[in-house]
């Protein structure tokens, strides 16, 4: 009786470990998302990956290229930039609910600066700068995703810039993206 029970406890062991072992392999792990308000609000074409780690953390980049650089703005003169970041989760839901995220941004763009006359007709003269700097920041926000795999978030950071290449010291991200969820 004692080896039946024994081989009874041990199966129900493997048993188990298997099965979680196979419930944390079965969770979607990939997500692809466009920034919906950046496209909207900015004319920015904003795409990003993250690639989820565990049930608490994960790692993307997005890529944020402006489709009218004319337009003015919070931040017009960004045209280009990619970012890529770390993200943790505090919720009980797998790699979703409340986060906050650590992020890096490479970005470019153009600057202005004006030369005035001092003698009539006292006109200015726009020169067009072109920078690349880099900064770093946090962000906070919150995640949704759905059985099928949709998924919604917003979230909103603030970074500084380390090169001082620009006139912009202070760098902004943020949104509201949709995406979907895949293996």
């Amino acid at each position: 009786m004692k080896k039946i029970v024994i081989t009874l406890f041990l199966v129900g062991i493997c048993v188990s470990g298997f099965a979680q072992e196979k419930s944390e392999s079965s969770h979607k792990k990939n997500e692809l998302k466009i920034n919906m308000s950046n496209l909207v609000v900015f004319k920015w074409m904003d795409i990003a990956y993250e690639r989820i780690i565990n049930e608490e953390a994960s790692l993307g980049v997005s890529v944020l290229i402006s489709l009218d650089p004319t337009i003015d703005g919070l931040d017009e003169y960004r045209t280009f930039s990619v970012t890529p970041y770390y993200r943790h989760f505090f919720s009980d839901k797998y790699a979703q609910g409340f986060f906050v995220e650590a992020f890096g941004m490479l970005h470019s763009g153009k600057d202005y600066s004006y030369l005035y006359t001092d003698f009539p007709p006292y006109d200015s003269v726009a020169i067009e700068n072109n920078y690349t700097d880099l900064a770093v920041g946090i962000s906070a926000g919150a995640k949704f995703v759905t059985k099928r795999g949709f998924v919604a978030e917003f979230y909103f950071g603030i970074g500084r810039d380390l090169l001082n290449n620009s006139d912009i010291e202070v760098v902004g991200r943020g949104g509201i993206s949709i995406g979907y969820r895949f293996q």
